[in-house]
C-alpha cells in the first residue's frame, strides 16, 4: 500500500482525548503561530475515521500536517476535513425550520409547535391545532430543542479518513498554522537625573485569542518580518499573567535563518483569551545621550527630545532587541517614577543605533525662514536661510540643526560648520549656553 502524508482537515468516528500530549508553539510578530501537538490516537486496521478536536478556531485548515511517529508508512490519509459550522441559537432555529420546538415565555406561558419562521422580532408556530401563533422575541426566555441537530458542532474539529495497516494505539504529530496569536516586546526604560544612563528591563506580551489553550507548551517566539502569501481568509473569534526573572534569563536567544528566535527555558500555560507577560532579559543598565533634534521644515518651532544609545555589550546591552514600544520614565526628587514619553522602535541588531522620540522641548525654540531666492539662469537656482535656536533653560544644550535638499545641490556660503549626513541631508551642530540665542546663514544652490 503507497503511504503518504499530507494536509488534512475532518469528519467522525474515533475521538482522541486531549491528554497525555505535548504541546509547542512559535509565534511570530505578525498575528500567526505554528502549532506542534503530539497526542496518541487509537488506530483500527482498514478505513476508519479520527476527530481531533481542541484546534485553534483560526486554523489555517490548509496548513495542517499529520504524521504517525512510530510508523508512518502504514498509516495513509484518503480525506481530511475542518469542521467548524459551531452551534449558537441563529443557527439551531435556522436548522429547525418545519420541526417541533417548545418556547416559554418571561410570563412563563408555553408554546410549542412547528417553527414556520423567526427573526429578530419574533418566532412564528404552527400549533397542534393548526392555529399559527407569533411570539414576540423579546419576550422569549427559553427555546427548548429535541435534539443537536446533525452537521452543528461545538468545537472547532479535525477530521481525517485513514486507511490503516494496524491497529493500535501510538503517538501521531500534528502541525499548523493558525492567526490570533500574536507577540510584541515592550521595553521599560528609566533616566537617571543626570539622563546619562538608562535602567532597560525588557519584556514580550503574547495575546492569545486563537480560540485554544496550549497547557504547558514549549514556547518559543520569531522576531522578523516573514513573507506571507496574503489572501483573504476566515477570520472568528485578558486575563493578564506575568513572569518576572530577576536574573535568571527566561529566554535563549539565537539566529534563525535571517530572523531571531526566542525560547522560553521553561514550559509556559498560553491560555485563550488572555495576555501572557513574560520578562525577556534581566535588567540592563545602558549608558544614553540625550539629543535636542530642529528639523524646522518639518516640525516648524518644535525641538525634538531624544535620547539615543548604542546596543552594544560596551554600552551595557548587545542584544538583538525585538520591535516594540519603549516607555521611559525618570526619578523625580521625591524618589517617583514620573513618565516622561513613549516611542516605537524597529528590529535592531546588535551594534546598532537606537533613537527613542519623547516628546518636544518645552524650553528651546526654532525658527527657519528663507531671507532670498535668486534665478542664475534656466538651470541654476540659489535660496538662501536663516535658522534661529533659543535655548531659555538654565543649562547648555547642544542642538543638531537638520536641513533636507533635493536633486544637485551645493551649499556655496555658510556662517557655521555643518556635516553632510547623505545625498539629501546636512546636519548643523549649535552649542548653546543658558539663554543664548544663536543663528544659520546658509545659501544653496541647486543646478538641474
Amino acid at each position: 500500500m503507497k503511504r503518504w502524508v499530507g494536509l488534512f482537515l475532518l469528519a467522525g468516528a474515533v475521538f482522541v482525548q486531549a491528554q497525555e500530549k505535548s504541546v509547542s508553539v512559535t509565534v511570530y510578530n505578525q498575528n500567526l503561530a505554528l502549532v506542534r501537538e503530539v497526542r496518541p490516537l487509537e488506530f483500527k486496521k482498514g478505513k476508519n475515521e479520527i476527530k481531533f478536536t481542541e484546534v485553534a478556531a483560526y486554523i489555517d485548515p490548509t496548513s495542517v500536517h499529520f504524521k504517525a511517529l512510530n510508523t508512518p508508512d502504514e498509516v495513509a490519509i484518503l480525506e481530511q476535513n475542518y469542521q467548524y459550522d459551531l452551534v449558537n441559537s441563529e443557527k439551531l432555529l435556522q436548522k429547525y425550520i418545519d420541526q417541533p420546538i417548545e418556547l416559554q415565555t418571561k410570563q412563563g406561558e408555553v408554546y410549542s409547535g412547528q417553527l414556520l419562521s423567526f427573526d429578530g422580532t419574533g418566532l412564528t408556530l404552527k400549533q397542534k391545532n393548526g392555529e399559527i401563533k407569533i411570539v414576540s422575541r423579546p419576550e422569549v426566555r427559553d427555546i427548548s430543542f429535541p435534539s443537536l441537530p446533525e452537521g452543528l458542532i461545538t468545537r472547532p474539529t479535525l477530521v481525517w479518513l485513514l486507511d490503516s495497516d494496524f491497529s493500535g494505539k501510538q503517538p501521531a504529530e500534528v502541525s499548523y498554522l493558525t492567526t490570533g496569536i500574536n507577540w510584541h516586546a515592550e521595553y521599560i526604560a528609566v533616566a537617571d537625573r543626570k539622563d546619562q544612563n538608562l535602567e532597560l528591563a525588557g519584556w514580550v506580551s503574547i495575546e492569545n485569542n486563537s480560540g485554544a489553550t496550549y497547557p504547558e507548551a514549549k514556547l518559543k517566539l520569531i522576531a522578523g518580518d516573514i513573507h506571507r502569501a496574503e489572501e483573504e481568509r476566515r477570520m472568528l473569534a485578558m486575563n493578564g499573567m506575568v513572569a518576572e526573572a530577576k536574573g535568571a534569563v527566561p529566554f535563549e536567544e539565537k539566529a534563525f535563518f535571517e530572523y531571531h528566535l526566542y525560547t522560553l527555558t521553561r514550559p509556559a500555560t498560553v491560555k485563550d483569551k488572555e495576555i501572557k507577560q513574560i520578562s525577556l532579559f534581566p535588567n540592563a543598565t545602558v549608558k544614553v545621550q540625550k539629543k535636542f533634534v530642529y528639523d524646522g521644515a518639518y516640525y516648524v518651532k518644535k525641538v525634538r527630545v531624544n535620547l539615543e544609545f548604542d546596543n552594544s555589550a560596551k554600552a551595557g546591552l548587545g542584544m538583538p532587541l525585538p520591535k516594540g514600544k519603549i516607555r521611559v520614565y525618570k526619578e523625580d526628587t521625591d524618589k517617583s517614577l514620573e513618565f516622561i514619553g513613549e516611542d516605537l522602535i524597529d528590529h535592531t541588531p546588535k551594534d546598532e543605533k537606537v533613537r527613542v522620540y519623547l516628546g518636544n522641548a518645552f524650553d528651546i525654540v526654532g525658527e527657519r525662514k528663507q531671507t532670498n531666492y535668486e534665478r542664475i539662469s534656466d538651470r541654476v537656482d540659489r535660496y538662501s536661510f536663516e535658522i534661529s535656536v533659543r535655548n531659555h533653560k538654565t543649562e547648555a544644550a547642544e542642538v543638531v540643526v537638520v536641513e533636507h535638499f533635493y536633486g544637485d545641490w551645493e551649499i556655496t556660503k555658510t556662517d557655521t560648520s555643518f556635516n553632510q549626513k547623505d545625498a539629501f541631508t546636512a546636519e548643523f551642530v549649535l552649542q548653546l549656553k543658558p539663554d543664548e540665542e544663536k543663528k544659520i546663514n546658509y545659501t544653496v544652490t541647486y543646478r538641474r
